[in-house]
């Protein structure tokens, strides 16, 4: 079993920084990509940042430039530094991650229970 919760998320003025992070536990042997999905009301979850195991990053063009993923592999945790927040970032942010739980198994993607970012006008 694998266990991902994240933290950070809350109540900001547009234009300011928030930082969430998400830290990993339970049977994990390797994690190759980590992400963030958020989910604004009526609008289907998307994908907000990636990293994976070699650093490379992808981010939705919405985000570029202001939004910075990054991963601690000793910590297992991934975190996304998000400045110059705007009202439409608002959404439950999720954290996931591509987990193997040994090194004979097939990888599967886990979720976080995701956390609240409201950014006020």
């Amino acid at each position: 079993q694998v266990q991902l919760v994240e933290s950070g998320g809350g109540l900001v003025q547009a234009g300011g920084p928030l930082r969430l992070s998400c830290s990993m536990s339970g049977s994990i042997f390797s994690i190759n990509v980590m992400g963030w999905y958020r989910q604004a009301p009526g609008n289907q979850r998307e994908l907000v940042a990636s990293i994976n195991s070699g650093g490379i990053t992808v981010y939705a063009d919405s985000v570029k430039g202001r939004f910075t993923i990054s991963r601690d592999n000793a910590k297992n945790t991934v975190y996304l530094q998000m400045n110059s927040l705007k009202p439409e970032d608002t959404a439950v942010y999720y954290c996931s991650a591509e987990i193997r739980s040994s090194w004979w198994s097939k990888a599967f993607d886990a979720w976080g229970q995701g956390t609240l970012v409201t950014v006020s006008s």
